[in-house]
């Protein structure tokens, strides 16, 4: 499948613009009291330990009102900072910067808590055969950014959308009539219209269903929320089969539990809380006039 990031520049423009839009629409008000001319420098310093993700969404809210503006990074995205570094510095036009500030931070703190949530979860895998993979629990409209966090983190993206894969979940195994019938309509939906490289995921709640599941040739196995004992019990099973057997662990899973969840031999588990369930960073900007 082709690289879901390849035109992160339109995400990026358009998540920019609306927010901007969102907070400005007519303009900044407050930044009317000072002169037009006015040019200024700022700084922005974390207060906690993070993981950086965003920048390019923090830059761009400052070029889009300043195009002349300049933003000078002290770590990239990905990079795991201290508390009380200064991530960047800012040069441009004072009204621009006041305007984009609190657009950019949001941005900013929020994409940062993203990888840094990650990246506890990665650190908690390492050793293992686990990967950490998102899911679509994210916030509306800001999915490709989260999913970039992820990346920046060190996590794996699931699918991005409904529309790049094929994830047979409870409703649908119902409304097909049963996890072999889902399955052949899959396959056949992967041969005739799908495209290429389009991954086939079946979630199932019992090892029956699993069984069923893996005869009828599907290799990527979604277990959900099955407990510790009959994880290891469903390795077992996937491994009579083939070694291109897959197992994903979904469902109750947290920090304190993860480690756990991937001594049943999983090869992926996926966590709603990378990108649902976080406190966004806390970063502080100071201005200082030319």
């Amino acid at each position: 499948m082709s690289d879901p990031f390849h035109d992160l520049e339109e995400f990026i423009t358009a998540d920019v613009t609306h927010a901007l839009h969102e907070d400005m629409r007519g303009g900044d008000l407050t930044a009317l009291l000072i002169p037009a001319a006015a040019r200024a420098h700022a700084g922005v310093i974390t207060r906690e330990e993070c993981v950086v993700a965003g920048s390019a969404w923090f830059e761009r809210c400052y070029t889009e009102l300043d195009p002349d503006c300049e933003v000078f990074w002290h770590f990239s995205d990905g990079d795991s900072v201290p508390a009380n570094a200064q991530l960047c510095e800012i040069e441009g036009n004072a009204r621009a910067m006041l305007g984009a500030e609190r657009a950019s931070l949001n941005f900013l703190q929020t994409l940062s808590a993203v990888a840094t949530r990650t990246r506890k979860f990665v650190e908690a895998l390492q050793g293992t055969r686990a990967r950490i993979f998102d899911t679509r629990k994210t916030l509306p409209g800001l999915r490709m950014a989260q999913k970039y966090a992820v990346r920046a983190g060190g996590g794996v993206n699931h699918r991005i959308g409904l529309f790049d894969g094929i994830l047979i979940k409870e409703n649908h195994i119902v409304a097909a009539g049963g996890v072999a019938p889902a399955l052949k309509a899959a396959f056949a939906l992967l041969a005739h219209a799908a495209p290429a490289g389009t991954p086939v995921q079946i979630e199932v709640e019992n090892l029956e269903q699993l069984t069923e599941a893996l005869d009828s040739g599907c290799r990527l196995v979604l277990l959900d929320n099955f407990s510790l004992g009959t994880m290891r019990k469903a390795v077992k099973i996937a491994a009579r089969y083939d070694d291109n057997a897959e197992l994903e662990a979904s469902g109750g899973v947290s920090l304190e539990t993860v480690r756990a969840i991937a001594a049943t031999g999983v090869a992926r588990i996926s966590a709603g809380t990378l990108t649902k369930d976080i406190d966004a960073i806390d970063l502080s900007m100071r201005f200082r006039m030319h």
